[in-house]
């Protein structure tokens, strides 16, 4: 399924000379726990996570590192084996210092939902209708324990190349917050970004994964329609805006869907439909809203302009003025061949290949995908059902949780993707 990412063979985890270095101890692992609970006991929405970046700012300063908070306010930036001075480096290929080294990014979300928190353990969430229901607190706690682990490793020279941790904010809030990082310098001499997402429907101690699209583009959409109003008794004498909004909602997925490669999955879907406030007055004004989504980034990219065109025709038809605000989302996230084989090598190489096991492409959206627009990458789905559990504990929802053995599986992948990262011909 997977290219071979170099000829170098990777360490055999059977055989205990062979072993990768920085398997995390049980100490930094009962501390790890701890951290993630804390964080989620403390969810803060996008762009508002002060606390948060202040808590990892202070454990990494704790280790010696030397944390930068983005130029947004929030979200930090951390470089592990590296001059900490030598922020200025560009992209490898582009630079002029034949010294600088590429780094390897590791990326993680910190924001939290607009949800209540349901749960009833000791840890749940201690603000109103907020609440760490995506993983991102786990994301978070991940990224920073394998920080902590690489930067013990960089100290006893036994990190081979640069890591750029990287804590970001907003990711639930479109277009995410993966713009304004970029923009922070988040990619300025990372020649690859790799992260990870919680998933309920993997067991923890498992990484899901595949090569190309794992996640859908996702994008926003508004729409006014417009008429004279009238009598419902005279409606050939009017745009009747009703008939004309539900042709809307009905025949603009079905003619968009048949524009395109039906391959591309490109999906509009309706969440709101407002017209009218009497049963015998036709209205004058009416609004549709819904999202767009779509598995192929080429038919992403040319979404806004079929979806516009549909609406004005079927509008038109009816008699009905539209105006149309499309927001653009997020691309898909398209997992790139060799750093999908690097996260399947690092995998394998502490757990076995049994650990790895193929993914579906979601639907979902995930601003991850801004970083792969600019240098190669891929995201695995991190494993975090109690293995045996029938619980159906899915992502946004108020009670979802964690088998927190998970955290070691995430750190332990990222610790070895960071050691094994000098195979991979970028590098």
């Amino acid at each position: 399924m997977y290219p071979a990412a170099a000829p170098a063979a990777a360490p055999d985890p059977t055989d205990p000379q062979d072993l990768l270095p920085g398997a995390l101890s049980e100490a930094l692992h009962t501390e790890l726990i701890a951290f993630r609970r804390d964080l989620h006991m403390h969810p803060e929405l996008g762009n508002q996570e002060f606390r948060t970046t202040e808590t990892i700012r202070s454990r990494l300063e704790a280790a010696g590192l030397r944390p930068r908070v983005l130029t947004v306010g929030t979200g930090l930036i951390c470089d592990i084996g590296t001059d900490p001075a030598d922020i200025t480096r560009v992209a490898i290929g582009q630079g002029d210092d034949p010294d600088a080294r590429p780094l390897l990014a590791l990326r993680a979300d910190i924001d939290a939902l607009p949800i209540p928190d349901t749960k009833t353990v000791a840890y749940r969430s201690t603000v109103p209708d907020r609440a760490h229901a995506c993983g991102h607190d786990v994301h978070t706690t991940v990224v920073l324990g394998a920080g902590l682990v690489l930067a013990d490793l960089a100290r006893r020279g036994q990190l081979p190349y640069p890591v750029r941790l990287l804590f970001q904010p907003a990711e639930e809030v479109l277009p995410g917050g993966a713009p304004d990082a970029i923009e922070s310098g988040a990619l300025d001499g990372v020649a690859r970004i790799l992260a990870v997402h919680c998933d309920p429907r993997v067991d923890a101690g498992r990484i899901g994964l595949r090569t190309g699209p794992i996640t859908s583009a996702c994008d926003r959409l508004e729409v006014a329609l417009d008429g004279p109003g009238g009598h419902t008794a005279r409606p050939h004498l009017t745009t009747d805006l009703v008939t004309a909004a539900a042709r809307v909602a009905v025949d603009v997925p079905a003619l968009v869907a048949r524009r395109v490669d039906a391959r591309s999955g490109l999906a509009v879907t309706w969440g709101r439909l407002d017209a009218g406030h009497a049963c015998n007055v036709i209205p004058q004004h009416a609004e549709l809203s819904g999202t767009v989504r779509c598995l192929d980034l080429d038919a992403w990219r040319r979404a806004p302009d079929l979806v516009h065109a549909a609406i004005d025709e079927i509008a038109t038809l009816h008699g009905a003025k539209s105006q149309t605000t499309y927001v653009r989302g997020v691309p898909p996230v398209v997992n790139e061949a060799t750093s999908a084989q690097l996260l399947h090598d690092a995998m394998t190489a502490r757990c076995g290949p049994t650990a790895v096991e193929s993914t579906e492409q979601s639907l979902g959206g995930e601003d991850f995908s801004w970083y792969l627009e600019r240098v190669p990458g891929a995201m695995a789905r991190l494993g975090v059902r109690v293995p045996g559990s029938n619980d159906r504990l899915d992502l946004h929802r108020g009670d979802f949780d964690v088998d927190e053995s998970a955290i070691r599986t995430g750190v332990e992948l990222f610790t070895a993707a960071a050691l094994l990262s000098g195979a991979a011909p970028v590098f």
